[in-house]
C-alpha cells in the first residue's frame, strides 16, 4: 500500500468513525422527523435502519468538510420519500418544487402555541400533508430548527421553507382528530408468546421459532437463523426482568415492554408469524425513543 493510499484509509477510517458518532448521537430526532414523514414509528424505525445500513455501505467516502448533520438528515429524508413511493399512499414531491409565495406568513411569538399544538398532532395527520411541507413542519414545530437551519437542511431557499411551513400549519389545522376506536382483543399467539416470556420459559420459546427467524434491533445488525435468535431469549434471561402485555399500535399488534415492579412501558416488541412459527422479531430495547408519542392502545379483554 503506498503512503498515500495508507493515508486515504486513515482519514476514511476517521470520517466514517465521526459519522458513526453523529448518527448515534441525532438517531431519536431523526426518528422523530423519519416516522412524521412515513406517518408511522414503525416504519420510520425501519427507515433509519435502511438509511444508516446504506451510508456505512458507500463505497465513495463523504467529501472532506461535509457538514454531517444535513447530510444525514437528506439521507433520511430520501430513505423516506423511497418508502413513501413503495408505499404508493402520496405522490412524494421533491423538495426542490417551487411553490408560489404569496401566503407566507410572518414568523413570530405564537410560534411556541403552534409548536405544543403540532407535537401533539397524530402522526398518521402529517401523512395529509405533500412531503415539502410535511418536512418544514416537522422540522420547525416538532424539533425546533430555526428557518435558516431548515432552508440548509433541505437545500431550500428561507422563503420557501416559510411557504412550506404556512402552508402546512394550514392544512394541520383543518384536518379533525379521529376518535380512536376500542382496540382488539390480543390474538392467541400474542397471549402465548407474552405468557411464555413472562414465564421465562425461553426454551418453550426457542420452539416457536421458524428456522429462517429473522431479529432486528437499533444499533444491531440483523440476525437470521433459529440457532442464532435463539441467543435472544438467554440474553433477556440475564437482563433485570422484565414484563410483557399484547396492545396495538397503528393497526398492529405489538408487546408492551414494561421494567419490573411496573413503571409503565419504556418500548415494546413487534412479532410476526408465519404458519404459527415466529418469523420475525423486532425488538426496540436499544430504541425506546421509538415509543415517544406513539398512540399505542391496551389490548380489550376477552
Amino acid at each position: 500500500m503506498t503512503k498515500e493510499a495508507a493515508l486515504d484509509a486513515e482519514e476514511r477510517k476517521t470520517l466514517l468513525a465521526a459519522l458513526a458518532s453523529e448518527a448515534d448521537a441525532l438517531r431519536p430526532e431523526l426518528h422523530r422527523y423519519a416516522s412524521r414523514l412515513v406517518g408511522s414509528v414503525i416504519d420510520g424505525e425501519d427507515v433509519i435502519q435502511d438509511a444508516f445500513a446504506r451510508v456505512f455501505a458507500r463505497a465513495e467516502p463523504i467529501p472532506p468538510g461535509t457538514p454531517l448533520r444535513p447530510w444525514l438528515f437528506r439521507v433520511v429524508h430520501n430513505r423516506a420519500v423511497d418508502a413513501l413511493r413503495q408505499r404508493s399512499t402520496r405522490r412524494a414531491e421533491p423538495l426542490e418544487t417551487a411553490f408560489d409565495l404569496a401566503d407566507i406568513s410572518a414568523i413570530g411569538p405564537e410560534d411556541a402555541l403552534i409548536r405544543q399544538d403540532t407535537v401533539r398532532v397524530a402522526l398518521s395527520h402529517f401523512a395529509e400533508l405533500p412531503v415539502p411541507q410535511r418536512s418544514a413542519v416537522i422540522l420547525k414545530d416538532v424539533l425546533g430548527e430555526s428557518l435558516a437551519d431548515i432552508a440548509a437542511l433541505l437545500d431550500l431557499s428561507v422563503d420557501a421553507v416559510k411557504a412550506h411551513l404556512s402552508r402546512g400549519r394550514a392544512r394541520l389545522r383543518t384536518v379533525s382528530d379521529v376518535r380512536s376506536e376500542v382496540a382488539p382483543p390480543p390474538s392467541p399467539e400474542a397471549l402465548n408468546f407474552a405468557a411464555l416470556f413472562n414465564a421465562r420459559d425461553w426454551d418453550a420459546l426457542r420452539r416457536l421459532l421458524a428456522d429462517d427467524v429473522r431479529l432486528r434491533q437499533a444499533r444491531r445488525p440483523e440476525i437470521a437463523g433459529a440457532a442464532d435468535v435463539g441467543r435472544f431469549f438467554t440474553y433477556y434471561a440475564e437482563y433485570p426482568q422484565v414484563r410483557l402485555e399484547p396492545a396495538w399500535l397503528e393497526g398492529r399488534e405489538i408487546l408492551l415492554v414494561s421494567a419490573e415492579p411496573s413503571n409503565g412501558p419504556s418500548y415494546f416488541m413487534l412479532i410476526e408469524w408465519r404458519d404459527q412459527k415466529i418469523s420475525l422479531i423486532r425488538d426496540h430495547r436499544y430504541a425506546t425513543y421509538v415509543i415517544d408519542g406513539a398512540e399505542v392502545r391496551p389490548a380489550a379483554s376477552r
